[in-house]
């Protein structure tokens, strides 16, 4: 199985990386969004996403610029997959809105096409029926930030063909991600697995009134070393994939965490990094200041 052409579907915060970093190793990459209004906007993410790259890897203006020259857009599903090898889906952590998505993928995509789901919490098996390719699907999940943050976890279900499974821990390699196959099906991956319950033991202590965000993280920060603490974790990833997985869980205290959410900072706006506000406010957040752990 060869892969040359790669569509992502979905062109937020993670979306955007994943797209930009294939493009950046040399795939073609087409973008789906569902409108044109909205892949507009990922075209000036991609602009950052270039600065950060040179930034942090040292690339050089003639690698970016062609990595942005391997992108294409389209908010029509056929023409977004027409020439799919592999399409890594990354909309939004619903399970409707993903059985949905692929259900309409299923009846767009060339035979020859892999799916591949980035989510960050739902298990491939939950989805395999609805792709009609059950064999061809599994997951391949990223952390955000992935040019410096470059795990890339795959995770097929009983059903995914190991020959399948295979293409994809090479892809992984092949977009400078170190690959870190799972050999069965686990909520949360590892990353999540080891992450989540410290960002929900923080958003809980805050829902409760136990503490205020910057001794939450003040507390993880000097006890660990860490250079940030669950809420710069929180506005990083993004709130609202924070409140969409507290909603659908049936965990102590998810629903309170939920409506705190809710009310403080997916209804104000405050969405994180990417919306210049979350639990702090971007640029030079307040962690980051000298004298932030004193």
């Amino acid at each position: 199985m060869n892969i040359k052409n790669v569509t992502v579907a979905g062109s937020g915060v993670l979306g955007s990386q994943i797209a930009f970093q294939c493009a950046f190793h040399g795939y073609q990459v087409t973008v789906y969004d569902i409108s044109d209004e909205i892949l507009e906007k990922a075209k000036t993410s991609f602009q950052q996403l270039g600065e950060n790259f040179r930034r942090d890897l040292g690339a050089t203006q003639q690698q970016v610029e062609a990595a942005v020259q391997r992108l294409a857009y389209s908010s029509d599903l056929p023409t977004a997959v027409k020439d799919a090898d592999l399409l890594i889906e990354a909309v939004p952590e619903n399970p409707a809105v993903k059985t949905e998505f692929y259900t309409k993928l299923a009846a767009s995509a060339p035979e020859k096409t892999i799916f591949a789901s980035n989510s960050s919490t739902l298990l491939p098996s939950q989805f395999a029926a609805a792709t009609g390719r059950p064999a061809q699907f599994l997951a391949l999940h990223f952390a955000n930030e992935i040019w410096k943050h470059n795990t890339a976890e795959i995770m097929g279900h009983p059903g995914t063909d190991p020959a399948v499974f295979n293409t994809v821990v090479d892809f992984a390699r092949s977009i400078g991600m170190v690959a870190l196959p799972l050999h069965k099906e686990q909520p949360g991956y590892i990353v999540n697995s080891l992450l989540v319950p410290l960002l929900s033991a923080g958003l809980g202590l805050l829902a409760k009134g136990v503490a205020d965000v910057e001794t939450i993280d003040k507390t993880w920060m000097v006890a660990t070393g860490a250079p940030m603490g669950p809420f710069g974790i929180l506005d990083v990833v993004g709130i609202t994939t924070a409140y969409n997985i507290n909603k659908m869980s049936s965990a102590p205290g998810a629903a309170q965490v939920s409506a705190f959410l809710k009310e403080k900072f997916i209804d104000t706006g405050k969405l994180g990094v990417a919306a210049g506000e979350g639990f702090y406010k971007y640029p030079g957040p307040a962690y980051k200041q000298p004298g932030f752990l004193q």
